[in-house]
């Protein structure tokens, strides 16, 4: 089932609450929870009603696929283009694979995200 706007929130946030380490603030502007573990975001939940979207950290040839696979993903909004993509809600869009592109942006946050040379990320299983 493809998941709202809304609902891709809460499960961002869920999943972000659920991970170690892990504070929330509104640091830049009341419509930007921002979510950060060891002082590095790793979640942007836009709390506008006419943009429900996640930003979250991704590696490159990651972000690119998930770009090619799912047409409700961009290039980051508000952060490096390259590391970072904005999810809205659309065709594909899971909470399993929201729940796994938050855990892995916040892996790659802390910097310790295991090299997986022996298969694809979280979000392609």
């Amino acid at each position: 089932m493809t998941l709202t706007g809304v609902r891709l929130q809460q499960a961002a946030r869920r999943a972000a609450e659920a991970l170690p380490g892990t504070s929330s603030g509104r640091p830049f502007t009341e419509k930007l929870n921002v979510h950060k573990v060891a002082g590095k975001v790793f979640l942007i939940v836009t709390d506008d009603p006419d943009e429900r979207i996640i930003t979250v950290k991704a590696d490159p040839e990651q972000g690119r696929r998930l770009r090619d696979s799912h047409p409700s993903t961009t290039a980051g909004r508000y952060l490096d283009k390259t590391h970072w993509v904005s999810v809205g809600a659309g065709p594909g869009l899971t909470t399993a694979l929201v729940e796994n592109l938050v855990t892995d942006s916040h892996d790659l946050a802390l910097g310790s995200a295991p090299r997986r040379s022996a298969g694809p990320p979280r979000w392609l299983r």
